[in-house]
């Protein structure tokens, strides 16, 4: 099969990372998707001797607008479904520039059209709503990018190097992408 756009790669790409990653990490059981529209995922990607990986149910558009309206601007909103989305560090990072310590954090965002807000709580075994106020252990603003469609919402890792990576948060024609270092 020969693909004819770039942005047809990130979704056979995604499937690839989270495939692989299935397999690397079998003591990293994942829920059975049985019986869920949203199914579960785990991504994970090794910077040096830190490993950060990400859990998550992963909701699909099925024709709806997606910000705005089923998930509206102004409101925390939890990027998942099922269990809060949930980002495990092994060691200190920095994410967008700011230290976050290792550990464990669910993940949640207030969508805006032209800038996000992203928490990372300390409450990190929470189901996807309600959000876990006065938890936070960090707070960014981003800018969120245009990218092709993604039909289910999903993780993953771009880009990659020896100290340093890309985590995008991507669903509908929504990308958020996270730089991380090894701090």
């Amino acid at each position: 099969m020969r693909l004819r756009h770039s942005s047809a790669l990130i979704p056979l790409l995604l499937v690839l990372q989270v495939s692989c990653d299935r397999a690397a990490s079998a003591g990293a059981e994942l829920p059975s998707g049985e019986g869920r529209k949203s199914q579960p995922a785990r991504v994970s990607q090794r910077l040096e001797a830190a490993e950060v990986a990400v859990a998550y149910s992963r909701p699909v558009a099925r024709g709806r607008t997606i910000f705005g309206t089923t998930v509206p601007y102004g409101e925390i909103w939890n990027p998942g479904a099922d269990k809060a989305t949930r980002i495990e560090l092994s060691h200190d990072l920095t994410v967008a520039g700011q230290p976050l310590p290792a550990g464990k954090y669910s993940i949640w965002a207030v969508p805006g059209a032209t800038e996000w807000t992203l928490v990372f709580s300390r409450a990190w075994d929470v189901e996807h709503v309600p959000y876990p106020e006065g938890e936070d252990a960090l707070r960014l603003r981003v800018r969120p990018q245009t990218g092709p469609h993604m039909e289910s919402l999903g993780f993953y890792f771009p880009m990659a190097d020896a100290d340093s990576a890309t985590l995008v948060l991507h669903w509908a024609e929504t990308m958020i992408p996270l730089p991380l270092r090894v701090r």
